[in-house]
């Protein structure tokens, strides 16, 4: 298999660990999943030998990884509000009071993230609209397999990962790329680890579900299994 040849947002759905190497070379997988990789790799300009490398390893060890796509669809959905939503709101509540700290105690510094908690708590009040109508109208309809009914819902939630995308693209900006200053206080240096890890938990999240649980493939095996389960 050339994983050239291969859609990176496939390659980062069934290959365990391919995320965190496109995270390295901030490759985005979420919600340009469906373009090749080496398409992507020439765009940015990245020598394709130091990513296929990687991928290659984790290929060996494959056997031994998890895979989501063999899972039934209750159980990627328990995954996803146990190791994301949840997550999320206790990351957003603990970035958002952090920011705030670093702007109120070093706002006169030209470093300072200025704006940062502010464009913070408008991401925190949009995601937590965008997982409340996952968990209270698309997950219950994936949950009964009624994926046709589903349709416009999972149009509506790709349209918003999008905007998420863009929110932390902004967030990032905002933190100047998260480079501390020289001398940062344990504060700041708190603030900009727990948005790098927010950063890479929201997209791994936003590729799952993209790349995942809204590809009509698994989809559509979860109902023929289920069909089979109760036929």
């Amino acid at each position: 298999m050339n994983l050239l040849d291969q859609p990176i947002g496939v390659i980062a759905r069934d290959l365990p660990g391919a995320s965190r190497i496109f995270h390295h070379y901030q490759l985005d997988f979420c919600c340009n999943g469906q373009r090749l990789l080496g398409e992507v790799l020439a765009e940015q300009g990245i020598v394709p030998a130091l990513v296929v490398a990687g991928l290659e390893t984790l290929l060996a060890q494959h056997d031994q990884a998890k895979s989501w796509t063999n899972e039934p669809i209750s159980t990627l959905i328990g995954h996803i509000l146990d190791r994301y939503h949840a997550v999320h709101r206790e990351q957003l509540t603990e970035l958002l009071r952090l920011a705030r700290r670093v702007e109120l105690v070093h706002g006169d510094k030209a470093e300072c993230p200025h704006g940062l908690a502010d464009h913070l708590d408008a991401m925190r009040q949009e995601l937590e609209s965008h997982m409340q109508k996952e968990e209270q109208i698309l997950f219950p309809m994936l949950r009964r397999h009624l994926a046709d009914q589903a349709r416009g819902p999972i149009t509506i939630m790709r349209l918003e990962h999008d905007e998420h995308d863009e929110a932390l693209a902004r967030m990032v900006r905002l933190a100047r790329d998260l480079e501390l200053p020289p001398g940062a206080c344990n504060t700041w240096r708190a603030l900009y680890a727990g948005l790098t890890e927010f950063k890479d938990d929201l997209l791994q999240h936003i590729h799952l579900e993209n790349n995942l649980l809204f590809d009509q493939d698994y989809l559509s095996n979860s109902n023929k299994h289920q069909e089979v389960q109760h036929g």
